[in-house]
């Protein structure tokens, strides 16, 4: 809403002498309206990609991230624009409702000063008088935040923002965030190895088995993250199959990454990890013919050591390293 830079009103009395009133109020609004939006309880301000097909709501702290000008980055959809673009709808209803506020209220102060009364004159004289009243100032269109799931800092820009889900693009930077997931997560596995090496041994065997089974969890929804970025849907619980679906999709092998000695390794690590999940961790003729672990016997509990899943943490992240550079 801009005002003009003059506004004024003429009334005619009744000795037909104009009396212009001049409309200061509405004139100190000037020609723009500059609107603050408030922050969240935890210093949070709230966005909302404009694409009609994605329309995804997050959070952002404003003061982190980019010095600076800087494009927009929707975190799920990864559509860029000025950051005006992305104001939610219920900010934007804020935002009205306070300029036509501050609207109606000087309109109402000049008009309030215009009241007059002039009182009848002589025997047969005609009075006239205007008083101005209003039932209440107009409301303002108050909101909340919406609660999310996921906090993120980025780690490329330092960006503090909130998403559904887990994985996002920051969006200050535009850094898809699936990397510093999967870090998170391996960080997670260690500190379970940690407890392992410190528990009694069947406690232990539990948790150095969970240890194996979050790594390869992490790995899988990490990979297929990446790879869904560029319309790909590749799942990565079989390495064997993974690679070759990777490279006729992307035509790169990720597992250049590793050594052969060491693919194997991880592959082997996959094999025992379904193992646990599918068969109770006991190997049978499958497991055998495909793992081409030496000390596996049909029937019998496979073997997992903490070492073993310290190393596959170690190749995993790599194997991630290598997938996300090819990928994104």
């Amino acid at each position: 809403m801009t005002p003009s830079t003059r506004r004024y009103v003429s009334y005619q009395g009744d000795d037909d002498t104009p009396m212009n009133f001049h409309l200061r109020n509405m004139n100190r609004l000037g020609n723009q309206f500059s609107i603050s939006l408030p922050q969240d309880e935890d210093g949070y301000l709230g966005r909302e990609c404009p694409e009609r097909d994605c329309e995804g709501y997050f959070k952002i702290t404003p003061g982190t991230g980019i010095k600076g000008p800087a494009p927009c980055h929707c975190p799920y959809c990864g559509h860029s624009g000025e950051p005006s673009e992305f104001n939610t709808k219920e900010q934007i209803e804020y935002a009205k409702s306070i300029v036509v506020r501050q609207f109606t209220d000087a309109l109402f102060r000049d008009l309030k000063s215009m009241e007059f009364d002039h009182r009848p004159s002589g025997g047969f004289g005609i009075g006239l008088s205007m008083k101005v009243t209003r039932d209440a100032p107009h409301p303002i269109q108050y909101y909340r935040e919406k609660e999310l799931e996921t906090e993120v800092i980025c780690e490329k820009c330092a960006l503090r923002f909130a998403i559904y889900g887990v994985f996002g693009w920051c969006p200050d930077c535009g850094q898809h965030n699936s990397l510093q997931i999967l870090s998170k997560n391996l960080d997670l596995v260690r500190k379970e190895l940690d407890l392992a090496r410190a528990a009694e041994k069947e406690l232990a065997e539990h948790l150095i088995a969970d240890a194996l089974k979050n790594v390869v969890s992490a790995f899988d929804a990490f990979s297929r993250e990446v790879c869904s970025q560029k319309g790909a849907d590749i799942r990565f619980q079989n390495l064997t199959g993974a690679k070759r679906n990777v490279r006729a999709s992307f035509h790169f092998d990720f597992d250049d990454a590793l050594s052969p000695d060491e693919w194997a390794s991880i592959c082997l690590a996959f094999q025992k990890r379904h193992v646990l999940v599918h068969k109770m961790g006991v190997a049978d003729e499958d497991y055998i013919q495909k793992a081409n672990d030496p000390d596996a016997v049909v029937g019998r509990k496979i073997r997992i050591t903490d070492q073993e899943v310290e190393l596959s943490v170690t190749l995993v992240e790599r194997l991630g390293r290598r997938l996300y550079s090819g990928v994104l």
